[in-house]
């Protein structure tokens, strides 16, 4: 793979020699914004990589606009399925030719490792088109058996203009798992990324104009979620809204939905996954490496960090210890150095954040095994965190963290265990490890998540929806049945 036989000096050369894209790219073409830009700061670093054009409401008016027209008056919805997938399959490639740039743009704007960039967040973008590009000739209608002189014809069609806001934890992972399975829909697109990581949403929209999406297809616009993302949000051009990030946001969505057309809201919020090791767990070592490492991988900013380990009594101190062990020997640095483990977090902001948890775990009284505190250095740079004797009511059990921050919680047994595991507002995902078929299956069903994991965690494809249960969210990212979100069922009754 090229991209990983990159040295720490030759990606510092090619960031210092980065001009990234700062203009809204509306209707195929890339445009200021009417207000001043707003800066672009690097975790990194704390430097300024760029000045962006910053969107409001003019901005999102004529990114909706444009992908009106596309969707109303456009070839794009009335292509054949197959010629809308040729579109994302040539996109796919133009992705994996930029990839050096793009993980560079997405390593230098929220601090992601920039082997994790290159070789998690590229080949996730680039399959997600290059999969539902090859989906988008192969899916069927339905003709449903009826009485002898009717025909009955059920038919998905594109549900029109889908507005997509996706965070800064995974910039090009989330934007291509809403743009892809909508745009193999026949829908046309404004994407908001988040104000902390623009640049590689805008060279993203740049690159879906190169691939010959029509103009007004795929529109990118710059801002804050208050404007931007409000805009974006009562528009009443805009007919699905799809949205990555926080439970409260996620609730005003709902709400501008309610006080604008009752646009369809898709929402993926978050949770406080639990990671439960029975002791018969096939492999207590790789059990305790995995939690280690899904805790700590992109700097635990995932909304699947399983934050919440839950150890039966019998193996706590044996694994905690092994935990503990991990969390110290992490790499630690600048995320353009390929040996770097973990990098900094998103930013200033977030990283007193996070902060704010550790002091109200340690004031709490749960007990700090490992870290807590901020690495001295010019970024915004956070020692891997474990915290044990955390009691279920405390505030490191309950909230979402976005951090390396580790809560272990002892259990007796299983039904102890999963009944820790849904006390919790969330369900997007869990963990668990045993040995025993029969336990897999009972517990795994008992779980209130979106997805179990057994024996493993972080693992599966494409093939496999994405999504939560209860304040996690609704709808699912991935797989066949992301395109859901994205059309709508008619039934055509003829009678004959």
């Amino acid at each position: 793979m090229p991209g990983t036989d990159i040295s720490h000096d030759e990606w510092l050369g090619m960031a210092a020699a980065l001009a990234p894209a700062t203009r809204h790219h509306i209707d195929g073409e890339d445009l200021p914004g009417a207000a001043a830009g707003f800066p672009v700061v690097s975790p990194r670093d704390g430097g300024t990589l760029a000045e962006v054009a910053d969107g409001g409401e003019a901005e999102i008016g004529l990114a909706v606009a444009a992908a009106r027209r596309a969707f109303d008056e456009g070839p794009w919805p009335r292509m054949a399925p197959a010629e809308r997938g040729r579109a994302l399959l040539r996109l796919a490639e133009l992705i994996e030719r930029h990839r050096e740039r793009l993980a560079l743009l997405v390593s230098l704007e929220m601090g992601k490792p920039i082997s994790d960039a290159y070789a998690i967040e590229l080949r996730a973008a680039i399959g997600t088109f290059r999969w539902y590009g090859e989906l988008a000739g192969k899916q069927s209608d339905e003709a449903p058996q009826v009485a002898p002189d009717a025909l009955a014809l059920v038919t998905r069609e594109p549900a029109g203009v889908v507005g997509a806001v996706v965070p800064w934890n995974f910039p090009l992972t989330l934007a291509s798992w809403k743009i892809a399975p909508a745009l193999a829909a026949g829908c046309t697109v404004v994407l908001k990324p988040s104000e902390l990581s623009p640049l590689s949403a805008l060279e993203l929209g740049r690159l879906a104009t190169e691939a010959g999406l029509p103009p007004g297809v795929l529109n990118v616009v710059c801002g804050d979620g208050p404007t931007a993302g409000r805009a974006l949000g009562l528009h009443p051009g805009v007919d699905v809204l799809a949205f990555t990030g926080s439970a409260p946001v996620g609730r005003e969505f709902m709400r501008y939905s309610a006080d604008s057309n009752l646009k369809r809201v898709w929402l993926e919020l978050g949770g406080k996954s639990p990671n439960i090791i029975l002791p018969d767990a096939p492999d207590l070592a790789a059990a305790a490496a995995t939690a280690a490492w899904g805790v700590f991988f992109n700097q635990g900013e995932m909304c699947t960090a399983p934050s919440r380990l839950l150890v039966h009594r019998s193996i706590a101190e044996e694994v905690t210890a092994a935990v503990t062990e991990r969390a110290r020997a992490l790499v630690v640095g600048d995320p353009l150095d390929p040996a770097t483990e973990m990098g900094p977090l998103a930013g200033e902001r977030h990283l007193e954040r996070v902060l704010g948890h550790i002091e109200a775990g340690i004031t709490a009284g749960a007990r700090l095994r490992a870290g807590g505190e901020r690495i001295p250095a010019s970024g915004s740079f956070l020692q891997p965190t474990v915290f044990d004797r955390v009691d279920p009511g405390m505030r490191l059990a309950r909230e979402e963290i976005f951090g390396p921050v580790l809560s272990v919680l002892v259990f007796d047994d299983v039904d102890e265990a999963v009944a820790l595991a849904n006390a919790t507002e969330y369900g997007l995902a869990a963990g668990l490890w045993t040995a025993d078929l029969r336990t897999a299956h009972r517990v795994s069903r008992a779980l209130r998540a979106g997805t179990v994991w057994v024996n493993c965690y972080e693992e599966g494809d494409l093939t496999v929806p994405f999504g939560g249960m209860k304040q996690s969210g609704n709808g699912r990212d991935k797989s066949v049945h992301a395109l859901e979100k994205y059309t709508e069922l008619k039934t055509t009754w003829i009678q004959l």
